[in-house]
């Protein structure tokens, strides 16, 4: 703790010193030109902008790929796969990896993709998802990967907003015993983009569940392997827009020179839910980035040359960007690409893949813990997991009984467990105990990584010093911090900087407690986070809203064992129609079909009436009082008619 000490001090104090001694380990095609570091966090001082390393050249695949291969890395395995059926894996070098990145830039330029551009990845967690983005990174073209759960109208939502031009995708995939047809979704969304006036011109299909062999265009069965993947088929429809990946590969070249770029140009977008209901862009530049996801993945996980690491985030989440690819490559890793869920074929697959591939560093989301802990121990203790030295853990606060069921049962009281809070706004951890240097407590965060300061603030905006809860806030600006919203620069000052001038705002509560830990309590502005998944309240009233029957509705945060919180609605309906137990499963499918099936709320209550203030805002306080049955209202005295709320506590479902 005394170097950690030491180090972050410098890191406050001296940002060139200490991110210019990191960054003279990554290869600079020129070296900065500008200042190492300019910023203004003040709205009241003029625009927000943060701009690190101004004038380098660089790129941030030839640092993940070239530089090791060039280092002698390129034997080293950079992931091992692992798909949905056991017995479907893979592995892919660094070389393999570097020459089919290679192919695919010049695919990519084929199809005339130029640096600037922006393409959209919408595709099932194997290995070709890392080689898009990465060929993306090598020409200087912003990817914008969707998440491959979200629907035909989420995924052309963002098609639009970035006014993507290409959509690469696979033919379909198979998350435990489901299968997606992740193409026919795709279609649905260029057709919506075409409805809006914006054409995808094409649109590259990877074979993951077809046979690579079956040469003819169109419609194809699914190949079967033997007691590994369910029975059922997939047909997949094609136009002139289609086209197959495996055949744009063949013959392509594995020699393309790196785009050298700015290190404030742009790298990816990625949205995230807005509090307003239309996701944000969240834009993130070059060399900050890249320095950022590399020296927290070094140092959160004490990354050693012969681990073998694995993140089980999904790359259409922030954490797949920074913890599956970029971080980890850009140390010269080992890593475990995994495509299935896990309980599938049952609790154990988790430990089952960490003996397997021998995991040193493991990194979940506490909503996983949470669900293999009530499938009971055996399922972790039947399997060898000496070689586990650091659990991790995302998306949410972990609670105690979590932690400690990871820190006593998975880990055997050996392993450092790292609780790390950060946003995909941040681009990397901010706030993280580092292994086997910081003492933790179950449930916190600890302290901020190298860069950060952290600061709570009371709602009048002014600093707590020592013990104290509020808002969590940071003073200035690390390397792997947000840039812009993608096309809407007022937005960004508007949602992260207006509330607190002088601050990044990061929409969280917490408190620090007397030995100066940093706890987060959550959200405190209109978002739920489901298994750890940020999602818009907003959003999710909108999609209700929708329904001919609905006139209104509200959407507050619900505690769940498994998720953390869940999602729970009050609908009023027009008049006319009545609330029946099938209407309940309309209003559900409503919110999978334009969001998502994460997104599907758990419960949904009828609201003749909702609490309101006189000036006719909807008060959620009380509505997530009800949702709980706490009859603690609080002063109600602003609401127009306190009679609604008795309404609401009868009509309350009793598995709430």
């Amino acid at each position: 703790m005394d170097q950690y000490r030491t180090m972050y001090k410098k890191s406050v104090d001296d940002p060139e010193g200490f991110w210019g001694e990191i960054a003279d380990q990554f290869y600079w095609e020129s070296a900065p030109t500008g200042k190492f570091l300019e910023y203004n966090f003040d709205v009241r001082n003029g625009p927000i902008y943060i701009k690190w390393m101004q004038g380098a050249k660089t790129n941030v695949c030839y640092n993940a790929l070239d530089r090791h291969v060039a280092n002698g890395l390129g034997d080293k395995v950079a992931f091992f796969w692992e798909g949905n059926a056991i017995g479907d894996d893979g592995s892919i070098t660094y070389s393999q990896l570097k020459d089919r990145v290679c192919q695919f830039s010049n695919v990519l330029k084929s199809l005339g993709v130029e640096k600037g551009d922006r393409v959209a990845i919408y595709m099932p967690m194997i290995v070709e998802i890392t080689v898009a983005m990465l060929a993306c990174a090598r020409l200087g073209v912003i990817h914008s990967i969707v998440f491959g759960g979200f629907s035909a109208e989420s995924l052309s939502d963002r098609i639009l907003d970035a006014k993507c031009s290409i959509v690469i995708t696979a033919d379909g995939v198979w998350r435990g015993s489901k299968l997606l047809n992740l193409k026919d979704i795709v279609d649905n969304a260029v057709a919506k983009c075409e409805q809006a006036g914006h054409n995808v011109d094409h649109v590259v299909v990877c074979r993951h569940l077809l046979p690579t062999d079956q040469k003819e265009q169109g419609n194809g069965d699914s190949e079967e392997k033997p007691g590994q993947r369910p029975t059922r088929k997939i047909k997949i429809n094609w136009s002139s827009r289609d086209k197959w990946y495996h055949e744009l590969m063949e013959g392509a070249s594995t020699d393309c020179p790196p785009v050298w770029l700015d290190a404030e140009d742009p790298l990816f977008m990625l949205y995230t839910s807005g509090s307003t209901g239309k996701p944000k862009g969240v834009l993130h530049t070059q060399a900050g980035y890249m320095l950022y996801s590399a020296t927290t993945f070094k140092y959160d996980f004490d990354y050693q040359d012969n681990d073998t690491y694995w993140c089980t985030a999904d790359v259409g989440w922030i954490t797949g960007h920074t913890y599956v690819t970029y971080g980890p490559l850009n140390n010269g890793a080992t890593s475990v690409i995994f495509e299935g869920v896990p309980t599938f074929p049952d609790a154990g697959r988790f430990w089952a893949v960490v003996e397997k591939y021998k995991v040193t560093k493991f990194y979940t989301a506490p909503t996983a813990i949470r669900a293999l802990m009530g499938f009971g121990d055996e399922y972790v203790t039947k399997y060898n997991r000496s070689s586990l030295k650091v659990l991790a853990t995302v998306g949410e606060p972990i609670n105690p009984e979590a932690w400690l069921w990871y820190y006593n049962v998975v880990g055997e009281k050996r392993c450092s467990i790292v609780d790390t809070f950060w946003q995909t706004e941040t681009g990397g951890h901010a706030i993280t105990p580092l292994p086997g240097a910081t003492p933790t407590k179950p449930g916190s965060a600890t302290f901020p990584f190298f860069g950060v300061v952290p600061v709570v603030l009371n709602e009048q905006g002014e600093e707590i010093v020592g013990e104290g809860e509020g808002y969590i806030v940071f003073k200035q600006p690390w390397p792997g911090i947000m840039r812009t919203v993608y096309g809407n620069h007022e937005r960004f000052e508007t949602t992260y900087f207006k509330k607190f001038p002088g601050y990044y705002c990061t929409g969280d509560g917490g408190y620090r407690d007397s030995d100066g830990y940093l706890w987060i309590t959550g959200r405190i502005d209109d978002m739920v986070n489901v298994s750890g998944h940020l999602l818009s309240t907003a959003e999710i009233e909108s999609a209700l809203v929708e329904h001919k029957s609905v006139t209104e509705a509200a959407v507050v945060a619900h505690p769940h064992p498994v998720k953390g919180e869940c999602t729970y609605c009050f609908v009023t309906l027009k008049q006319g129609f009545t609330f029946t137990p099938q209407l309940i499963v309309e209003l559900k499918d409503q919110v999978r079909t334009k969001i998502g099936p994460f997104a599907s709320p758990d419960f949904i209550q009828e609201a003749p009436g909702l609490p309101k203030t006189r000036s006719g805002k909807i008060m959620r306080r009380v509505l997530r009082k009800i949702a709980v049955g706490d009859r603690n209202i609080g002063d109600v005295t602003t609401m127009a008619d306190e009679s609604v709320v008795e309404t609401l506590f009868r009509l309350r479902p009793s598995e709430a």
